[in-house]
């Protein structure tokens, strides 16, 4: 069940109904049937794997509430771990266990040894990186003691399996989210309205820009060899955008959900391609999940509290391990590791550049060409057809030939689309830069708020990708 399908928007109605027109204001059962209707959408994909997350979910809710009463740090310590070798344990067998085989395999031929283990055929549960990650910050935040456990069971468990936000985010936290489901939720009509602007909004972005790029960039990613350097190095830019409007489109849906039944969840994206520098870029780009890195790993590590030697090696930790989350493939680890190098890079040029005074317009630029550049290894399906990528785009190849005529370009659907919708999200983008789509409609007059309702409808409805539409990328990790 996708949020851009008819079986959402029944599913979604139909909940909100039972939810406020049946039990309004009925906290308890209010959860049981979101928990209820969270654990059918998950097991509309595959309904084996609701074991996983009822597993999950039971071991930190006893977990959590023994690791509080616990006062020694000898046991606090063998809880914490027991929960994370048992979280981290199930995601490592089902997201790394046949890329550490096939490592391990192709490294013993290199070294002369024949090794007889063979990878197994595992399907990824969709959503496993997420819910797992968000029951963890539970648990290391109780043992930080920076909160309570809670006693409610329902609520705990319908916190990992809230299903706006459960199989690609945000990553809540307990301290923002399970309070939420411990308290009477009241009927808002401003804050419904807030959320159909942010699901309209989300849509747009989904079914009208990401989906309508995924034709060019798909084409060009899948036979690099075919095509010249300009034609790659434009796929690439695309894709930057392709996957900001997926994914964050994904948020502004799950967010907007949410808000229909009541909950505020955080804030994913805060307009990234406008940051003037990689460390900016990470504090707009899945914030989610740039933050959970930052609170439980960064920052025991040491932070920027240390010697020089030791920040870089947590910056360098932190990186490579956000890239190791993203997927089980060198390019994911090797992308990590990069934005780790620019981030130390940045720190120590800084003065280069307030010496050279670079105005914030260059840095943006910079830094859109720089994050982008890096995506070729995010995109690629291994790291030969990266670096086939990277020698074609430079070298400086600007025929068009082998792509696409001038006429093709002018008279194919997909690019009169994009020509036509794509100036209206930079212009959105450009207006909602400073807050966010629902705060900025939220202030237009009537007519204008109104007016850009009928235009992302009118664009959904003419432009937006129905058949054959690519599910959401963050669904893969």
């Amino acid at each position: 069940m996708v949020f851009n399908s008819a079986t959402y928007f029944l599913f979604i109605c139909l909940v909100f109904w039972v939810y406020w027109k049946l039990l309004r204001e009925k906290t308890k059962t209010q959860n049981v049937f979101l928990l209820a209707a969270s654990y059918l959408f998950y097991g509309w994909w595959d309904a084996r794997f609701l074991l996983l997350i009822i597993f999950s979910s039971l071991i930190d809710f006893f977990l959590g509430s023994l690791l509080y009463k616990q006062t020694k740090r000898k046991n606090r310590r063998f809880i914490l771990a027991f929960s994370l070798i048992s979280n981290l344990g199930l995601l490592s067998f089902f997201k790394y266990y046949n890329f550490f085989i096939d490592s391990f395999v192709e490294l013993s031929s290199i070294v002369g040894f024949q090794t007889n283990v063979k990878s197994l055929n595992i399907i990824l549960p969709v959503g496993i990186s997420f819910y797992t990650f968000q029951s963890l910050s539970y648990i290391l935040d109780i043992y930080y003691r920076r909160i309570k456990p809670t006693r409610d069971i329902i609520a705990f468990m319908a916190f990992i399996a809230f299903f706006p936000q459960l199989v690609a985010g945000p990553i809540e936290r307990a301290k923002n989210l399970l309070p939420q489901f411990q308290r009477i939720r009241i009927f808002d009509i401003n804050q419904i309205t807030g959320g159909l602007r942010l699901i309209l909004y989300g849509l747009f972005k989904k079914m009208v820009i990401a989906d309508r790029l995924a034709f060019f960039v798909d084409a060009a990613y899948q036979s690099p060899e075919q095509h010249p350097g300009f034609v790659l190095l434009t796929a690439t830019f695309l894709f930057g955008f392709q996957i900001y409007c997926d994914f964050s489109g994904y948020s502004d849906i799950a967010i907007g959900s949410a808000r229909l039944l009541g909950f505020e969840l955080m804030q994913n994206f805060r307009t990234p391609f406008f940051a003037a520098g990689i460390r900016e870029f990470w504090q707009r780009w899945h914030i989610s999940l740039s933050t959970w890195f930052r609170d439980y790993i960064y920052i025991p590590l040491g932070g920027n509290r240390v010697t020089t030697q030791r920040w870089i090696f947590n910056i360098l930790v932190t990186f490579t391990l956000s890239g190791i989350w993203h997927g089980a493939a060198f390019t994911y680890i090797i992308w990590g590791f990069i934005h780790g190098l620019l981030m130390v890079l940045e720190k120590q040029l800084g003065s280069i550049a307030l010496f050279f005074r670079i105005n914030k317009i260059s840095k943006v630029i910079m830094t859109f060409v720089v994050v982008n550049l890096c995506f070729v290894l995010f995109r690629s399906d291994t790291f030969l057809n990266a670096m086939l990528i990277y020698s074609r785009i430079f070298d400086f190849d600007f025929t068009l030939n082998n792509w696409f005529s001038p006429n093709d370009f002018i008279t194919n659907e997909y690019f009169i689309s994009l020509i036509i919708s794509f100036p209206v999200f930079i212009v959105f983008e450009w207006l909602t830069r400073k807050s966010d789509f629902n705060i900025f409609t939220a202030r237009l007059t009537k007519w204008k708020r109104h007016s850009v309702y009928y235009l992302l409808l009118l664009l959904i409805v003419i432009f937006g990708v129905y058949k054959a539409a690519p599910q959401f990328i963050y669904f893969q990790f």
